[in-house]
């Protein structure tokens, strides 16, 4: 009697593609759609982490330091930070693909959009859901997605791969040190830290890590290769 050899599905991993590569993967419908509700969904979580008034993660703490200083949008800092971070991937000799331009766009716009919409909750409970469902959950639920779509890092997320590869460092010790630096930064211009920023910070890195899996688009082996 002969065994038979059930087919193995292949595993959700994230492919090392180039931007013309990514385009031509495959399932391109289904991940532009998971590209951009991730998008929309991680500005709105920006939005409700900043109307807990509870504290912000620390790119955002910069973020909010800038905007006490210049007359511009939370969101028009958001933007603009993200083309200034991309300018630090030329030494590093990455190419941003579709997924990174729009990140450096659409969750600007859609955090200022947020924000004009959602109201200022002046319950601390309310607060609180903005902050930990909101701010955390949906954050780490909308970054699933949209890294998962494969198109790319966001501009913060590939300056820090691009330092690894170009160090030789580890993960851990890069994202710790760019955090650690813009949060110093900051907090020193005046940005908001609180409770909020060291639960996001406490939650958000295992929470990615269950969900990236799962929203990981798979892509045919050929465009893996």
């Amino acid at each position: 009697m002969t065994a038979t050899v059930e087919p193995t599905t292949p595993p959700r991993t994230l492919a090392a593609l180039n931007p013309i590569e990514q385009l031509k993967a495959g399932r391109l419908p289904r991940r532009l759609v998971q590209l951009y509700v991730g998008l929309v969904l991680y500005g709105a979580s920006m939005g409700l982490m900043i109307e807990s008034h509870l504290g912000l993660d620390p790119w955002d703490v910069l973020h909010s330091g800038i905007t006490a200083h210049l007359p511009l949008s939370f969101g028009t800092v958001v933007i603009a930070m993200s083309f200034v971070v991309l300018l630090l991937w030329i030494p590093l000799r990455q190419w941003p693909g579709l997924g990174t331009i729009s990140n450096a766009i659409v969750i600007g716009l859609v955090t200022d959009l947020s924000l004009a919409l959602l109201p200022t909750p002046d319950a601390l409970w309310v607060r609180i859901l903005f902050l930990t469902v909101g701010g955390i959950v949906l954050n780490a639920l909308a970054g699933a997605l949209y890294i998962g779509a494969q198109f790319g890092p966001g501009p913060r997320d590939g300056m820090m791969t691009g330092l690894v590869r170009r160090t030789g460092l580890s993960v851990r010790l890069v994202r710790t040190s760019i955090e650690v630096t813009v949060l110093a930064v900051g907090w020193l211009l005046g940005g908001v830290v609180g409770l909020g920023t060291v639960a996001y910070a406490l939650a958000i890195g295992p929470l990615v890590h269950i969900l990236l899996p799962i929203f990981t688009v798979r892509l045919p082996e050929r465009a893996k290769a």
